[in-house]
């Protein structure tokens, strides 16, 4: 057998084996949602804290990661009114299904200037990925 041809039977094998060494004969889905109502924390005039406990089920072996992309809207104490669209990282351990991530955020017109008030925080997605299948593709780069 050719060296190429041994080559890329392992690396076939190894993929192959992944679904196997994670204890599935098929791919479990992954879903991720919030366990509650996104919690926000007033820390100065216009600096806040929103925490996101996130719920992550399929995750537990091998953990998992995402992103939420959410939008708060927000307005001054003088009435002006505006929406923004952040997004905050999540990571689930292995052996875990749930996670917490908070992020840190200011809004404000004039820097500091008013004080503001959160009006609502509304998720528009939540995404999430598989830590397996970054290292599976890894390792069969690595036979090559």
């Amino acid at each position: 057998m050719s060296k190429s041809l041994t080559r890329g039977l392992f690396a076939a094998a190894v993929v192959a084996a992944v679904p196997a060494l994670a204890g599935a004969g098929a791919p479990q889905p992954h879903a991720a949602s919030l366990n509650h109502a996104p919690l926000v924390m007033r820390l100065s005039k216009d600096e806040f804290r929103i925490a996101f406990g996130v719920t992550a089920r399929g995750c537990a072996t091998y953990g998992c990661s995402g992103m939420i992309r959410y939008r708060v809207d927000w307005k001054t104490e003088e009435g002006k009114t505006a929406a923004e669209y952040k997004r905050v990282s999540y990571t689930v351990l292995p052996k875990y299904e749930r996670a917490l991530t908070v992020d840190r955020q200011y809004f404000d017109t004039a820097e500091g200037a008013h004080t503001t008030e959160i009006v609502k925080v509304t998720v528009a997605t939540i995404t999430c990925t598989d830590a397996l299948q970054p290292h599976a593709a890894e390792m069969a780069a690595n036979t090559r």
